[in-house]
């Protein structure tokens, strides 16, 4: 039927380097990805360590690396591939992806990068607003920091005290979304988490004065537009990322699955939109680790990386709604080429 087929890919412009690359790194490699322990280079991407990538690649012999091989062989036969992303945030990976260099012996299809798209929230019944913006409207302009993890996003009962313990001693505001520990599958039990007997004792009547703790759920995008948000700490999914750096929110990068551990990689040390949160073993991330990643936000460091995200809104504006804005360029060209493809002039 001659149906060209055009892939939406929503882990960002630097994700799609390494997926086209992919099939490059299995022919030059001997064995497995998660048993390398060693740094790989992809083209429009800083240096990547093997533990960074995605853990459905670290081993040929599974399903999910079957289907990451078969996606990126189909990408590259197909017509165009749109990325959510905008240039200026990842102008390496952009220019690697248009030169061709993700792919080896074959032509890579245009790739048009698409973004922010990011959906207005309306989160208000019969007119009331959310309690946690309510909260936010009575703090100081960018003092609160801001802790949501998605909706895969949960922690064991140890490691949420631990964060709760790291808030606490930082002396800094927050406003924290928390879902019930894992349960039998690993994934965040459906009911609502009993706070008074996940946070350690006396916890949040000592912080209630400048801290608030949500059952499961915050309106996301609202909260990183209000003044009084001044950091977020995030699993560093696409979406959360694209959402902070379009409302000005610098970052403190906790990746917890998929993509995320190398997403924290572009964001701490290609784009410098946010602060790297280090994990002890398994993973875990102390309170002490925490404390001091929340007070960095307040030092040069953090002041350069709010500086930087600063940059970015501007950029991520421009780029979807100033005239000739690079994401509205790359939607004409988008539409040209099916226009083509169809005849219509």
């Amino acid at each position: 039927m001659n149906i060209p087929t055009y892939y939406w890919f929503a882990p960002g412009a630097f994700g799609l380097c390494l997926l086209l690359h992919l099939p490059t790194i299995h022919e030059t490699i001997a064995g497995d990805i998660g048993d390398l322990n060693d740094f790989l280079e992809v083209p429009g991407c800083p240096l990547l360590h093997s533990s960074e990538f995605p853990e459905g690649v670290f081993y040929r012999q599974s399903k999910i690396y079957k289907h990451f091989m078969d996606t990126a062989i189909n990408m590259q036969k197909s017509a165009g591939i749109l990325v959510h992303s905008f240039c200026a945030l990842d102008f390496r990976a952009m220019e690697a992806l248009t030169n061709g260099l993700c792919v080896r012996d074959a032509p890579t299809p245009p790739v048009y990068s698409l973004g922010p798209l990011i959906a207005r929230e309306n989160n208000t019944h019969a007119g009331a607003k959310h309690d946690c913006l309510r909260w936010l409207d009575s703090q100081p302009s960018k003092s609160v920091i801001f802790l949501c993890f998605g909706r895969r996003g949960v922690f064991s009962g140890e490691q949420l005290k631990a964060i709760a313990l790291g808030l606490e001693n930082s002396g800094y505001r927050f406003l924290w979304a928390v879902r019930s520990p894992p349960g039998k599958h690993d994934l965040g039990s459906a009911e609502e988490p009993d706070l008074a007997a996940l946070m350690p004792e006396g916890f949040l009547e000592r912080t209630k004065e400048r801290g608030l703790v949500l059952k499961s759920w915050a309106p996301q995008v609202e909260v990183l537009r209000h003044g009084s948000v001044g950091g977020f700490v995030t699993h560093c999914g696409q979406s959360s990322l694209l959402e902070a750096v379009s409302s000005g929110v610098p970052m403190i990068a906790w990746p917890l699955y998929a993509e995320q551990r190398m997403n924290r990689v572009f964001m701490v040390e290609e784009m410098k939109v946010a602060l790297r949160l280090e994990e002890a073993a398994g993973g875990f991330v102390t309170a002490a680790e925490l404390e001091k990643q929340v007070e960095l936000m307040e030092t040069k460091a953090g002041k350069d990386i709010r500086r930087r995200v600063m940059e970015l809104k501007s950029a991520a504006e421009a780029a979807v709604m100033r005239k000739g804005g690079s994401s509205l360029v790359a939607l004409d060209k988008f539409m040209e080429a099916i226009g083509a493809r169809n005849g219509i002039d």
